[in-house]
């Protein structure tokens, strides 16, 4: 193995192509040597496009590489399963898109495949690598806030497209999977607890029968946290986390931007204008770079990747929670 691990990519899915693999490209400790698809012209336009060397017209094919390291999956959430089996199989270290599963059951079926492969899987959180959750957690662990009490967050955009993959409810499309996973993990994270009960809402399309809005409320031991997320809303997002003696706020963060400075306010509360906030700025870097050179180092190094089944697998749980709560109209454990 070579200092930089060697990747290769299931698919020519958007997020792969615009965001995370001209990324990973300037990573310190990833090079993308290998991309698939089904049809060989898709591969053979986004390798010569991206500098990839190696262009496959089948997935298995990639698999078959001895000289990939480890595979990014970008594929349609209902297969993000199978092909990260198939792929632990082939020996290789896997980097899923999230949501890691299409239910709970999934997710946990992917610890046995770990354990008998050996290969590293984890979930393309990339918030778990980006400067200003890493500065959040510091502040939270530092009492900045006092005790973290609740978390409240809002992550919507607009896309009516009904052929568009995150309409699609058969394959795992809806605000909750697409994005409500995000603010789930938002809240987890925050607290480093697990949420023992949820009450949800859910409106759904009429026609696409995808969750449009929902809203949720999280039991935690050491508070609360609510949250609503939408494909049929003004795109927005903001994550605010409330202490007794102050709060933080996360201007962008989820989709940070790579060309610009980011921020985060720390407001004590004294000042309702906010004549007292404290804004931290940091300088622009891309979270997909930094996302690939995390779980790149993990594998290199023998460490931990960023976003490990363990903490998929409590996310996913959550999830299947506020959709059965939705559907029954009560709280629902986790």
């Amino acid at each position: 193995m070579t200092n930089k691990l060697r990747w290769g990519v299931l698919s020519t899915a958007n997020i792969g192509i615009k965001k995370v693999l001209p990324a990973m490209q300037q990573g310190n400790f990833s090079t993308v040597t290998a991309i698939a698809s089904r049809q060989l012209a898709k591969a053979q336009e986004a390798a010569k496009s991206l500098n990839i060397p190696k262009a496959y017209s089948s997935y298995e094919e990639l698999l078959a590489d001895p000289e990939i390291d480890a595979i990014y999956n970008p594929l349609p959430n209902d297969q993000h399963v199978p092909w990260t089996i198939k792929a632990a199989e082939a020996g290789k270290h896997v980097l899923c898109e999230k949501p890691l599963s299409m239910t709970l059951a999934e997710a946990k079926s992917l610890i046995a495949v770990r354990e008998r492969t050996g290969v590293k899987i984890g979930e393309a959180f990339m918030v778990r690598s980006a400067p200003q959750w890493l500065r959040l957690r510091a502040l939270l662990d530092e009492g900045r806030i006092g005790e973290l009490r609740s978390v409240a967050g809002f992550f919507s955009y607009f896309n009516i497209q009904p052929d568009n993959i995150r309409n699609k409810v058969e394959t795992g499309g809806g605000a909750l999977m697409d994005i409500g996973c995000y603010l789930i993990l938002a809240a987890r994270y925050g607290f480093r607890q697990e949420p023992s009960r949820v009450v949800s809402l859910i409106d759904r399309d009429p026609i696409m029968k995808t969750d449009r809005l929902t809203s949720a409320i999280l039991d935690f031991p050491s508070g609360q946290a609510t949250f609503t997320c939408s494909t049929q809303l003004v795109p927005y997002q903001r994550v605010h986390f409330f202490g007794a003696k102050g709060r933080i706020e996360i201007e962008i963060p989820f989709n940070m931007p790579n060309d610009r400075p980011t921020r985060i306010f720390i407001d004590d509360g004294s000042d309702l204008t906010g004549a007292k906030i404290v804004t931290e700025t940091f300088p622009a870097c891309d979270q997909y770079t930094l996302q690939g050179d995390d779980f790149s180092r993990a594998v290199l190094e023998g460490g931990e990747v960023p976003m490990p089944l363990e903490e998929s697998i409590a996310n996913m749980a959550v999830i299947e929670a506020v959709f059965r709560s939705a559907a029954s109209g009560r709280s629902e454990s986790v």
